[in-house]
């Protein structure tokens, strides 16, 4: 037994966590199972995170692991620090990742918080990516299977955080996770995964900003470059840079959203060559190392979860904010993402575009 490491698995009902779980308990180590309750929309919209029935499923699965299972109850927490950033994004033109400040805010700090308290030494959770220690440091790399990859939104994570992470999948791809589902028989093995916004419900994002966000702004006009009014937009929160479905102009070519201005409830579209940034500026910095380059960084930049990485140069541009020059332009910069930056597979950080 590997008794000297006591772990706490984040679990959600899901394969992935479940299979996180399971694989510890076949290694060895001491493990509970810990499962968060978010903040949802009312009973008839309920968290993906945590519904009844993922709440279930996590409680047979841990039963089948023959583990303890608790639950812990987030939702205020989860409200201000996640739901309301979100809100506060949209309200201020921006196009938010609520998912990072839920890992920023919640899985470590928050659940990492009450799991030491409850005694564990370590959390560890389904997330694909890889902590790997060097002399003494903890360095955040990419998962073996990049199409499953996750150290984009886990960039906001610390050394303290890092030394006390546990991340079993980092090493599998998503078809072997499935595998190892079925030899421990698990009863999610076969059980579909979702890609929405585990918080908004079941209409979607626009709904749900439509029903909590009374500070947005209204119908605008859609301008061309010229400033020429061509049309008019059902609200800035709509849109984001680089959209091209949902505009409803008729023009010679496809139209794609170029700029939001909220002060005058403007939306700039123009043709797809129209897009593209060579720099920009990230605010709300945070270096995994704990310190960060000493001068320029040459580096790669990942503007979204599922872009491509782009070569580019990293300039320090005060406390917590950089300079990002990118060698060639990129159409979907968008103010509130994050830009994550890459040593090969190392993840160095990131930060939050800013408008």
């Amino acid at each position: 037994m590997n008794q000297l490491e006591r772990i706490a698995v984040a679990m959600s009902g899901g394969v992935d966590s479940s299979v996180a779980a399971a694989l510890l308990v076949e290694q060895g180590y001491d493990v509970f199972g810990i499962m968060m309750r978010l903040w949802s929309d009312g009973p008839r919209s309920p968290n993906r995170c945590c519904s009844p029935n993922d709440m279930a499923q996590a409680r047979k699965v841990a039963g089948q692991l023959g583990i303890p299972f608790y639950t812990l109850d987030v939702q205020e927490t989860f409200k201000r620090q996640v739901v309301d950033f979100f809100l506060d994004g949209y309200a201020q033109g921006t196009t938010p990742n609520p998912c990072m400040e839920c890992n920023r805010w919640i899985r470590w700090t928050t659940l990492l918080e009450h799991a030491q308290a409850m005694g564990a030494t370590h959390l560890a959770t389904g997330h694909y990516a890889r902590v790997v220690e060097e002399g003494g440091d903890f360095r955040l790399r990419r998962a073996r299977d990049r199409n499953k990859d996750q150290s984009y939104v886990l960039s906001v994570m610390t050394q303290s955080q890092l030394s006390q992470a546990r991340l079993p999948l980092g090493e599998y791809t998503k078809p072997e996770v499935r595998e190892h589902a079925r030899r421990f028989k698990l009863s999610v093995a076969e059980r579909k995964e979702s890609q929405d916004l585990c918080f908004v419900g079941s209409e979607g994002y626009r709904s749900f900003l439509s029903s909590h966000a009374a500070c947005l702004p209204g119908p605008g006009a859609i301008v061309d470059f010229a400033g020429r009014i061509i049309g008019e937009h059902t609200g800035l929160a709509e849109y984001t840079i680089g959209q091209r479905k949902g505009i409803r102009i008729a023009a010679a070519s496809p139209l794609y959203v170029v700029a939001k201005d909220l002060v005058n409830n403007r939306l700039t579209v123009g043709p797809r060559e129209s897009l593209g940034n060579s720099e920009f500026v990230a605010g709300r910095v945070n270096w995994v190392d704990g310190h960060g380059p000493q001068g320029p960084l040459e580096c790669l930049v990942q503007v979204r979860y599922r872009a491509r990485e782009t070569e580019a140069s990293v300039i320090s541009d005060g406390e917590a904010q950089v300079r990002v020059v990118l060698s060639n332009p990129l159409p979907d910069v968008t103010p509130g993402q994050a830009a994550v930056f890459y040593d090969g597979e190392t993840c160095l950080g990131g930060g939050t575009i800013l408008p």
